[in-house]
């Protein structure tokens, strides 16, 4: 698939209530790679095989969530583009100013009707992933400390008015809907996957009545036993532990989701099939979403369709 216009999640900014604990957590429980600290106090990570300077920004608060996320796009051509597009349906932007994140260029910046602030850009500076460009290893030491993910996946944000957020992600970023649930009355769609790329999901959001919530963040493991393995670590760290390890319907990934000190939810995942925009979108019923969700269990998790940050 030719990768054009917009190419991945590039970054989210989580908000975090004792932010040296979360620093903790982070760099070494969960392995991320600390990049940088800016005059406003936020702390930036990478995952050890990302070549872009930060995926994860902490900012101390007293409230758990999120701020905002961005998707990397191929150049700043296609940035004015996409800009062009937005405003022509309608929706309002503004431009954030190269350096307001460290090493990050402009940004074009917008509200969803979900209530979440998204962003785009297109550059931010390369720092590797400590391997060197010819002849590498596979590995490194950062991919040995901690749950080491290999990079940021996907976000699941719940909030109204996904209908609407569809609308944008496919009529102007060129996204395709993966998988959907159905209402129990099978007359809308409560839950989205949608992809830029050959992966599985990108993003996905849940119909939910308040607005700009943060379900979880999710970070890519490379198989199944490096999932084993996290959650070993998130037991040896007394690691709140929502759901896993365990195996979903819905994208057929394997996964463990927990919580970090401050009560956001992230993800340890991998798997999935490698969709298409030429593909049938993929229906789950209401009845069949237990299914889904966890599939050797067949089980809805209260947790997990009432907790948000």
């Amino acid at each position: 698939m030719a990768m054009t216009g917009v190419l991945r999640p590039g970054h989210v900014q989580i908000r975090v209530l004792d932010l040296e604990e979360s620093v903790h957590f982070y760099g070494d429980v969960m392995g991320l790679v600390e990049t940088g600290r800016d005059s406003d106090g936020r702390v930036y990570f990478k995952c050890w095989d990302e070549r872009d300077h930060h995926s994860l920004v902490l900012r101390e608060s007293d409230q758990a969530g999120i701020d905002f996320f961005g998707f990397k796009v191929l150049d700043n051509t296609s940035l004015e583009q996409l800009e062009v597009r937005l405003k022509e349906h309608g929706v309002d932007t503004t431009r954030m100013p190269a350096g307001d994140l460290l090493e990050t260029g402009e940004r074009v910046r917008f509200d969803l009707p979900s209530g979440h602030v998204m962003e785009l850009y297109a550059e931010k500076t390369a720092v590797g992933n400590g391997l060197p460009s010819m002849n590498p290893s596979p590995w490194n030491q950062a991919s040995e400390n901690g749950i080491a993910p290999v990079r940021l996946d996907h976000m699941l944000l719940y909030g109204p008015n996904i209908a609407e957020n569809k609308k944008i992600f496919e009529d102007i970023l060129d996204f395709f809907l993966v998988e959907r649930v159905l209402s129990e009355g099978g007359d809308a769609e409560v839950a989205l996957w949608l992809s830029c790329s050959h992966k599985v999901h990108d993003i996905a959001f849940v119909e939910h009545p308040e607005p700009g919530k943060l379900h979880h963040i999710s970070f890519l493991m490379d198989s199944w036993e490096k999932v084993l393995r996290a959650g070993d670590i998130m037991s040896m760290n007394q690691v709140a532990v929502d759901i896993g390890p365990t195996r979903h319907g819905i994208t057929r990934g394997c996964t463990i989701y927990a919580w970090d000190p401050s009560g956001n939810r992230f993800e340890t995942f991998m798997g999935g099939y490698h969709p298409y925009p030429d593909y049938e979108t993929i229906t789950w019923t209401w009845d069949s979403f237990p299914q889904g969700l966890d599939y050797p269990q067949r089980k809805l998790h209260e947790t997990f369709l009432t907790v948000v940050t």
